[in-house]
């Protein structure tokens, strides 16, 4: 269909079939592609709506310090050596895979609602390994 934007990223390896279809691509400029591409946390498109604030133990900060989640990231060491990460995304699922990779080290200050998804998937984890 003419107009129609798919909004899509995904894995080459997983595509199983292809079909010729007879419709023109559209031209999209690179800066129109990294405005809806790389604004917004991971493989997950559109403009940030939020922001992810997090604090990472003294025991992690320098290498979280030196990783680049995001370009628009802003991170600052506090007083006591942690370090804080300010995150943009859109979509919480690729960060929230980030975040739980770092366990007991990271805690997540804001917003809200990502906190408690985070603490749901805590919670789902600890009940694999009760008796």
């Amino acid at each position: 269909m003419p107009g129609v934007i798919y909004d899509s990223s995904f894995a080459l390896e997983r595509i199983d079939t292809s079909k010729l279809i007879d419709t023109d691509a559209m031209e999209i400029t690179e800066n129109q592609l990294d405005e809806h591409y790389a604004t917004s946390y991971g493989i997950f498109a559109g403009k940030p709506t939020q922001v992810a604030k997090l604090k990472f133990h003294v025991r992690v900060a320098k290498w979280v310090a030196d990783e680049q989640w995001h370009p628009q990231q802003k991170g600052q060491y506090d007083i006591d050596g942690s370090y804080e990460l300010d995150i943009p995304y859109r979509d919480p699922r690729e960060l929230i895979m980030d975040i739980l990779k770092y366990g007991p080290d990271v805690e997540v200050l804001s917003p809200p609602a990502l906190r408690k998804q985070i603490q749901q998937h805590l919670q789902h984890a600890m009940q694999n390994y009760t008796t």
